[in-house]
């Protein structure tokens, strides 16, 4: 028999969204909850993400005037996922979402809105939606968690201005034309203001948003309903008896010791992506070198589970959920790996080709599918890195990776390599190793469709999701202007995992699953630990993030009160 140091009813290991949500929600339901936390900080991937939810058919579209349906989200997954869906955690995610959320609301300080314009990913499939799906966690006042400030993991260095302010989507237009109306002059003069108060007392700015705000929300909540949080703390291995999790052994400065889990233990580690053997068993191999996730992502959930006899599910399409990136090399040996997002992909006067100087995607589509398409496209013609190709004009107008709206000098960039320029599109070509004849024809071919208003190769602008992210006032197609005259220039953008789509196999519940289908007692996962229901697709904005919370909601009430949520 195992002599325990301790006891708790819930032994959660991982302090993101998931972990988190889970930890609050079974206090709240009066269980003794332990959350563990292998660093110093809360967030994990949460913290970098833009902190968006996917969750159809809540109170909260309701609420923004874009009312979402259930039955029209389980159409639209059932087109994206066919044949490839665990139905019943599909049906578990879509029936309890709305519960979850309208639950945190209730009694915690996690709180949501739908976004008004935010379009489902893949809106070709019927039961897309514009809006409503996507909820945004609230901006959040830093201050308000007194020295746990510092506990929340900061965002990515790339997406700070002035020294640690977060800028929001809203907020970059009056940031980029603070004089243009009287509205933009008040809203820039209260932003900096704020900052400028901040950086006296703290580090970094306060006004928190996005996944800062998401998990500066659920830190606050679970201090308020005094969780303790056990920080610097490594799950090392799970204890089994007589087939079922009993509880785990922890392991922190102090050494290591047995916590009994009465009624579980969450895994909700992160996800594998750091770990160099599973990124090689199951990503393939132009996609292995570069991850958005943290350093300390390591797997230990995923591997302390598959030691006690777990399944692992590789994810179906993809294994990996992709962002393309360019990476930008500073004099001090440090490297900047920078998302392209929404910012620059979809703004009309650019293009992406690969070798061949040719064209492989809409490049206006989510980022996901952009990498996928260079995965598949590299398999025939090297598309890794793939190179986004623009005029002077386009940067000015939008920026282009690090480099800003508006940016005046570019020679940094270019002396260090992040940007190639040319004076002529053969010159770039030779410059960037892509075939001179190809990359003319394609923009050549780009510049005529860009005046016809329509993209006869990859319908680029048709949807609803590529106009959103475009400009609205180039016409016709927000997407889509003439490329030139020059000077011209290249970015080079590499496939990179934001998190992992494989993971441990588990069903409605949460419940990890060995290779027989059959549950093992005791042992739950969510976040990146639990394998993607969606099956290496990327159906809408935040489909990480919603089912890790909604699963760590059901696990949470199922462990307080047993049978189906």
């Amino acid at each position: 028999m195992t002599a325990w140091d301790s006891e708790v009813d819930l032994l959660v290991i991982g302090a993101g969204a998931g972990g988190m949500t889970a930890a609050l929600v079974g206090a709240l339901e009066g269980l003794d909850v332990l959350l563990c936390e292998k660093t110093g900080m809360v967030g994990g991937t949460s913290a970098t993400s833009a902190g968006t939810v996917w969750i159809p058919g809540t109170s909260q579209s309701v609420r923004a005037g874009v009312p979402d349906s259930v039955d029209r989200a389980r159409q639209y997954l059932g087109s994206v996922l066919g044949t490839r869906a665990n139905a019943g955690a599909l049906e578990a995610f879509l029936q309890a979402g709305p519960k979850a959320i309208d639950d945190l609301e209730a009694r915690s300080e996690v709180k949501f809105a739908a976004a008004l314009a935010h379009p489902d990913y893949l809106a070709n499939h019927p039961g897309a939606a514009y809006g409503g799906r996507a909820l945004a966690p609230l901006p959040f006042d830093g201050r308000r968690l007194g020295a746990d400030f510092d506990r929340v993991r900061p965002p990515r260095p790339e997406f700070l201005v002035l020294g640690g302010m977060m800028v929001s989507r809203a907020d970059i237009p009056p940031l980029l034309a603070p004089f243009r109306s009287w509205s933009n002059f008040v809203h820039v003069t209260r932003l900096l203001a704020r900052h400028g108060l901040d950086r006296i007392r703290h580090r970094r700015g306060t006004r928190l948003v996005m996944g800062n705000a998401l998990v500066a929300r659920l830190l606050y909540s679970l201090r308020r309903a005094a969780v303790p949080i056990s920080f610097e703390t490594a799950l090392a291995e799970l204890v089994q008896e007589r087939g079922s999790v009993t509880g785990a052994v922890v392991e922190d400065r102090a050494g290591r010791r047995a916590i009994r889990a009465r009624r579980g233990v969450v895994l909700a580690t992160g996800g594998f992506a750091r770990d160099a053997r599973l990124r090689e068993q199951l990503f393939p191999a132009a996609a292995r070198p570069h991850s958005l996730a943290p350093e300390s992502n390591t797997g230990d959930g995923v591997k302390a589970a598959l030691r006690s006899g777990a399944a692992l599910d590789d994810g179906a399409e993809n294994a990996g959920l992709w962002m393309p990136c360019s990476m930008r090399k500073y004099k001090d040996g440090t490297v900047a790996l920078f998302p392209h997002i929404v910012l620059d992909r979809a703004k009309p006067g650019l293009i992406a080709v690969n070798a061949s100087g040719r064209r492989f995607v809409n490049e206006a589509d989510s980022y996901h599918d952009f990498v996928t398409a260079m995965l598949e496209a590299d398999c025939t013609t090297r598309s890794v890195p793939a190179y986004l190709i623009c005029d002077r004009s386009f940067i000015r107008d939008y920026g282009l990776g690090l480099v800003h709206p508006r940016a005046r000098a570019l020679s940094a960039f270019i002396e260090d390599g992040y940007l190639v320029q040319a004076p002529t599109l053969r010159v770039l070509a030779g410059k960037i190793g892509v075939d001179a004849d190809g990359l003319e024809a394609t923009v050549a071919q780009h510049n005529e469709d860009a005046r016809a208003g329509v993209d006869q190769a990859f319908g680029r602008g048709s949807s609803d999701l590529n106009r959103v992210n475009g400009d609205a006032s180039n016409e016709p197609n927000p997407c889509m202007r003439p490329i030139g005259p020059g000077p011209f220039y290249a970015l080079a953008v590499w496939p990179a995992d934001l998190a992992t789509s494989a993971g441990l196999s588990a069903d409605g519940d949460g419940r990890v699953l060995g290779p027989d289908g059959r549950g093992i007692p005791g042992l739950f996962a969510c976040g990146n630990d639990m394998a993607s229901i969606f099956r290496g697709t990327y159906p809408g904005p935040g489909t990480t993030l919603g089912p890790a919370m909604v699963f760590g909601w059901r696990i949470a009430m199922l462990a307080a009160h047993g049978g189906s949520t």
